[in-house]
């Protein structure tokens, strides 16, 4: 039987990677396919992908794996983001960037299962409507049409769409869900970092059954009080200060841009 253990969105929490980690372990799971971001947001992101490195697990580039490398810019992060992947791309160590550098920007396993970050196309595309779900499916069929589930990442939220006949549905969560053979499917397994929640603070993950054809949700506490003080330590929490700093920044440039296209 082929199971793995998916998980997406560590963002350099160490304490919620642990936990998920030793959850793999209980379940007995050996192989791990992991979605990207790597790094972001905390204050671990050696040691987030030393131990993603130190399983072998199947893993593709993020945004913020690609943001913190230089690969791209900050057009499209918020300021929180902004502020914590500049500080990223000061810390990473050359043996960290070097791993995170020669990751994919997707994967396909076992032959019909498709690994993206956010869209098909587009990394940093958040797959939260139907609409976008349709239009990546349209993506997936055309670039991919052996693929029948499509894991994604991005929007830190456990998500399961079924696809059929140009119609999209999205599916209530359940702890294990039949996949049916003759759908087409984007799954989000959850982010293992919750720093970004404000509520329910549990680092999430998936379990893929390839030859049930089924998959499971599962999610486990861990110690983020640690991953918030170090991340205020280290300088990974933007300041009111410097939010507002970054805002009046972004409307300026936006008021130029609008001058320099009326002329």
């Amino acid at each position: 039987m082929a199971l793995y253990g998916v998980l997406a969105d560590i963002h350099g929490n160490r304490e919620a990677l642990a936990a998920v980690l030793a959850a793999v372990d209980r379940l007995g799971l050996r192989r791990l396919l992991c979605l990207g971001d790597i790094v972001g947001y905390n204050a671990d992101p050696d040691e987030c992908v030393s131990m993603i490195r130190e399983r072998a697990a199947l893993a593709i580039a993020g945004n913020h794996d690609l943001i913190g490398l230089g690969r791209l810019d900050f057009a499209r992060c918020s300021n929180k983001a902004k502020y914590a992947l500049k500080r990223t791309r000061r810390s990473l160590a050359p043996a960290s960037a070097a791993y995170l550098a020669a990751l994919p920007a997707n994967r396909l396993i076992d032959g019909r299962v498709l690994l993206v970050h956010g869209g098909v196309r587009d990394v940093e595309q958040y797959l939260v409507t139907p609409a976008s779900i349709r239009q990546n499916a349209e993506y997936l069929a055309a670039d991919f049409p052996q693929a029948r589930l499509c894991f994604f990442g991005h929007s830190h939220e456990q998500k399961v769409y079924e696809v059929h006949a140009g119609e999209v549905r999205e599916l209530a969560i359940a702890p294990r869900m039949p996949l049916r053979q003759d759908r087409a499917y984007f799954i989000n397994p959850g982010s293992v970092d919750a720093s970004r929640k404000r509520e329910h603070k549990l680092a999430q993950f998936a379990i893929l059954d390839t030859d049930g054809w089924q998959i499971e949700f599962a999610e486990v506490r861990y110690d983020c009080a640690s991953t918030e003080a170090k991340a205020a330590v280290h300088g990974y929490r933007i300041t009111p200060l410097v939010d507002r700093m970054y805002t009046l920044y972004r409307r300026t440039l936006g008021r130029r841009a609008r001058r320099a296209l009326q002329r």
